[in-house]
């Protein structure tokens, strides 16, 4: 196997509380995030890398063959991938080596709604016979920390094991959860040795700490001799008395109706103690409400989960203050941040498509119209950040040192893309939001409501060529701030066209989306500034200051092919041929999320080809967007 594609390709598994395994195919954690039991302490949050990895040796007649590979300095070692002859992900990330004529095949899997993860392996002899001295030696490297960290050697470590029966129990760390390892009859030695020095390739690129020192507590040993399979079930809580097998036929039950990119939708949909929300992106992100709102139809609405829908949306009702919906949640403390103009207005759009698509209205009323109203009202008079309605009926926000937009990188003081006053997006999104209300206002009988939100909204719709339409550009402007015009050549004029509820008369949709098309459009996405800007950056690499300084300036986003497919279809009609155009501007995407993506769609792209993927390789608005935009054709 090419070892520079198997350490750039990395699968994912997830459990449905924001808890992860992933890793390359090749075996060789590359990240930090990297590791075989990514816990959820506090679902969806608190995350912790229990497991790092099983370092692997197959014993044939007393010649040992290392199935692992890590980076050490200057060096991979051992290297067996060099044995792995296949990687598959149907229905579980799968490995198969061979050595010595033996086939062995491992496969790992998460537990759905526990922070379990089940490493299985079975050996497969010719003739089926298993030599009578082979054995598998199984060597947990624990971390023990923080995921967006590293471990190092250190004294404070209790190496101390608890053995009951076919379970170890490992408690490190005074104030840590516990690890559980539940064995399918190894015989176990006791360790106790630090490995030191592994390096992870991909945050040196990213210009973070890339070196980490890991635990080994103890070996399993088991002989395939006596038994040609043998499984490791990690836990952060003591495992119930359930069969492996039972698991994995129960899981596979449970991801039979997921197909394509459905599966994918699957692995971001997850609890927030009785309710449900979205985790934004693996492997670092937890749960944003301006992604949450924008990836709803496309992972709920559109693969059947309306029920998901609906608890999202009464979850992020629950949190509404001051007429805004939270951003984040933090990963450490339980106060919500509210610094965003977009989440909030997004969140009318993500009940409107709940609505059109249910006709559930009457939970709409009982459950959402009254916060939606509030939202209203707030933004009317003013919230947070400047956030304020003007007289001619659009949304000014800002305030010196925030970014509120989704373009929303800052270096330190620097905000890359301040975006003050009235960025064209957020015009589309309120107008939208104000019709939405009139809409439902009118549907539920309360005609003073409805008239009051058709008033602005037509104040909006009226004052917003006059301010945005750039005709010497043919396009939008970006961003309108008192006399100042952002003539800026960027994606988000958009959603002026791609909206339900829409500002445009079609000759200046037309225009709009060519415009977009001829300047931005690339095979995975559009680019965020047009690479004939001076401010422009066509890679998405090195430190953190260098990447935060190109992600909104050039980088492409899978995510709004969706918007540009919606405005598209809208300006050219669903004929067979602007269905066909939209096909093969997906195709190239369909391409990465089966082939390089492992079945996911990442956070971003470069802007210059050759265009490779960056940030996270599995992002929530990146793959429904691209499910929903596929569904269009």
């Amino acid at each position: 196997m090419d070892t520079h594609i198997a350490l750039r390709r990395e699968w994912l598994e997830t459990n449905g509380l924001g808890g992860f395994a992933s890793s390359t195919i090749a075996g060789l954690n590359t990240r930090r995030y990297h590791g075989l039991l990514i816990a959820a302490t506090k679902p969806p949050l608190g995350r912790m890398l229990l497991l790092s990895k099983l370092e692997e040796t197959l014993v044939v007649d007393g010649r040992r063959h290392d199935l692992s590979a890590n980076r050490y300095p200057g060096v991979i070692h051992p290297q067996g991938h060099l044995l792995l002859q296949e990687f598959r992900q149907d229905p579980f990330p799968t490995f198969v080596y061979q050595i010595e004529g033996l086939e062995l095949e491992k496969s790992v899997f998460m537990v759905h709604g526990e922070n379990t993860s089940v490493i299985q392996y079975e050996v497969r002899a010719p003739g089926g016979a298993v030599p009578a001295a082979c054995t598998l030696e199984l060597r947990p490297l624990i971390a023990f920390r923080d995921y967006h960290a590293t471990t190092h050697e250190n004294g404070a470590l209790d190496p101390r094991l608890e053995i009951d029966a076919n379970c170890v129990k490992l408690s490190p760390y005074a104030g840590l959860p516990s690890l559980y390892l539940k064995h399918s009859g190894a015989d176990i030695q006791p360790a106790g040795y630090w490995f030191r020095d592994f390096e992870y390739d991909r945050e040196r690129e990213r210009g973070l700490d890339f070196r980490e020192d890991l635990f080994n507590p103890l070996v399993l040993v088991f002989d395939l001799h006596r038994d040609a399979s043998a499984s490791v079930l990690a836990a952060m809580e003591r495992p119930a008395e359930r069969s492996v097998a039972g698991l994995r036929a129960a899981e596979i039950v449970r991801r039979e109706p997921l197909v394509g990119l459905a599966r994918a939708a699957d692995r971001f949909i997850v609890e927030r103690g009785s309710q449900t929300t979205v985790i934004a992106g693996y492997h670092w992100f937890g749960d944003w409400g301006r992604d949450t709102m924008i990836a709803l139809p496309g992972l709920t609405l559109e693969t059947g989960r309306c029920d998901a829908a609906r608890s999202i949306l009464r979850a992020f009702a629950g949190y509404v203050d001051r007429g805004m919906l939270p951003n984040r949640f933090p990963d450490t403390g339980e106060t919500p941040e509210y610094n965003t103009v977009d989440a909030t207005l997004w969140f009318f759009e993500a009940v409107r498509a709940l609505a059109a698509r249910t006709g559930d209205y009457d939970f709409v009323r009982d459950h959402l119209y009254g916060v939606l109203a509030d939202i209203v009202s707030w933004h009317k008079r003013g919230t947070r950040y400047g956030i304020h309605m003007d007289s001619d009926g659009l949304l000014s926000a800002g305030e010196p040192g925030v970014a509120l937009t989704w373009m929303d990188a800052r270096i330190g003081d620097w905000v890359v893309t301040p975006r003050h006053g009235k960025p064209v997006e957020i015009q589309a999104l309120w107008h939208n939001a104000l019709r939405v209300m009139e809409d439902l206002a009118r549907r539920y009988g309360y005609a003073a409501d409805g008239g009051r939100y058709r008033e602005v909204a037509d104040r909006a719709c009226n004052s917003f060529p006059q301010l945005f339409w750039n005709e010497a550009a043919g396009c939008l402007y970006d961003v309108v701030d008192g006399d100042v015009r952002d003539a800026s050549m960027r994606p988000n004029q958009i959603f002026a066209v791609s909206l339900f509820h829409q500002m445009l008369p079609p000759d200046r949709a037309k225009a709009v989306v060519d415009a977009v098309e001829r300047q931005l459009l690339t095979p995975y996405g559009l680019r965020t500034l047009a690479p004939g800007d001076p401010r422009y950056r066509g890679r998405y690499e090195g430190s953190p200051a260098s990447r935060d300084s190109a992600y909104h300036q050039g980088t492409v986003w899978p995510w709004l092919m969706g918007p540009f497919v919606s405005a598209y279809l809208y300006v050219n009609g669903h004929s067979c041929e602007a269905q066909a155009q939209v096909r093969q501007w997906l195709a190239e995407l369909r391409r990465y999320a089966g082939e390089e993506g492992l079945g996911q769609v990442p956070e971003v792209f470069d802007g210059d080809a050759p265009q490779r993927a960056g940030g996270c390789i599995a992002q929530a608005w990146s793959v429904a967007e691209v499910l929903r935009a596929t569904l269009m054709e």
